[in-house]
């Protein structure tokens, strides 16, 4: 069942480094400059990327329109980062999610239960996965730059 919402407005990708979250490691090569490539990605996200992963996401996701108007409310859909790993010849993605303290903090009035933060929680993971395949699949128009070292084990 399609969820007939609006997208949100996609998020602003500001420097963070993506080492510091929790559910991302980026490999880097020694150097202290690495290119995440976030304007590039923001104008991606801008000119239909966004909107394109949005359509696909709502055709198949789980969340009813009350979970998703919590998300809205809360703002999530713009806490998302975008970033380019050259190491991994992908875009990482970083999700938003909802806070385990989320009770103690009365972080939403309509948050009842742990059902509600899990769907929402997951649902924004795989709309981040889904707008990470969709920038690296059809906007994207570079290859990666890093070359691994020659003294790797060959494992063929």
């Amino acid at each position: 069942m399609t969820l007939e919402v609006e997208p949100p407005e996609p998020p602003t990708l500001e420097f963070v480094d993506p080492n510091e979250y929790e559910d991302a490691t980026i490999s880097a090569d020694g150097t202290d400059e690495i290119d995440y490539r976030r304007e590039e990605l923001q104008a991606f996200l801008e000119e239909g990327a966004w909107t394109e992963a949005f359509d696909e996401w709502r055709a198949d996701t789980d969340l009813t329109e009350r979970e998703y108007e919590i998300a809205r409310e809360l703002e999530l859909f713009g806490g998302f980062d975008f970033f380019w790993d050259d190491f991994a010849d992908r875009v990482g993605y970083h999700a938003p999610g909802i806070p385990e303290d989320w009770q103690a903090r009365e972080y939403h009035p309509d948050l009842d239960t742990w059902g509600t933060v899990s769907a929402i929680n997951a649902e924004l993971t795989e709309f981040g996965q889904i707008v990470s395949v969709t920038l690296k699949e059809e906007y994207v128009d570079w290859e990666a730059e890093y070359e691994p070292p020659e003294d790797l084990p060959d494992f063929d």
